[in-house]
């Protein structure tokens, strides 16, 4: 798959982290697929909730990992769609719990552990890599392949955090 735009900054703090995942929020296509890739503890879910912020998710839902239930389903300006799938050991369960319908849906969908997934399963998706620094400080990189959205990756880059 072809790297199409990149963004990188080191965030200070969970809300720096959710700043730009609202950039991104309200700024990305129907259909998008999002996979989000950091250690455990990284900060996926506080970039899911800010993502849903972007993506106008009532305040009333509280965005937590569905980590048991694989999937969670929030409304917004686009239905959300917030997968997990640490816990998914075989790639024919995500069938079995739907998960085809919701890739049809025109949605978006955040995508936690996307290892869990073949190679090459999108082919196009925003790709968001969150290391751990130090403390709460993280590298957030935000990688488009295959689509072109130089508008987002301007507004983050115009975004002052911290």
């Amino acid at each position: 798959m072809k790297k199409v735009n990149e963004f990188i900054t080191d965030t200070k703090n969970p809300e720096d982290t959710q700043k730009i995942a609202g950039i991104v929020g309200e700024n990305i296509p129907e259909g998008t697929i999002i996979t989000l890739y950091g250690d455990l503890g990284s900060g996926k879910t506080t970039f899911v909730q800010g993502l849903a912020k972007g993506l106008a998710v009532p305040d009333e839902y509280y965005i937590t990992s569905p980590t048991y239930s694989i999937i969670n389903e929030y409304p917004g300006k686009l239905p959300f769609y917030h997968m997990d799938l640490y816990r998914v050991s075989d790639f024919d369960e995500l069938y079995e719990i739907g998960f085809e319908e919701i890739l049809e849906q025109n949605g978006v969908i955040a995508i936690e552990w996307p290892e869990r997934l073949p190679d090459d399963f999108f082919e196009s998706y925003i790709k968001i890599d969150i290391k751990i620094l130090e403390n709460d400080e993280r590298k957030l990189s935000v990688i488009t392949y295959g689509l072109n959205l130089p508008d987002l990756i301007q507004k983050l880059s115009d975004l002052n955090i911290s």
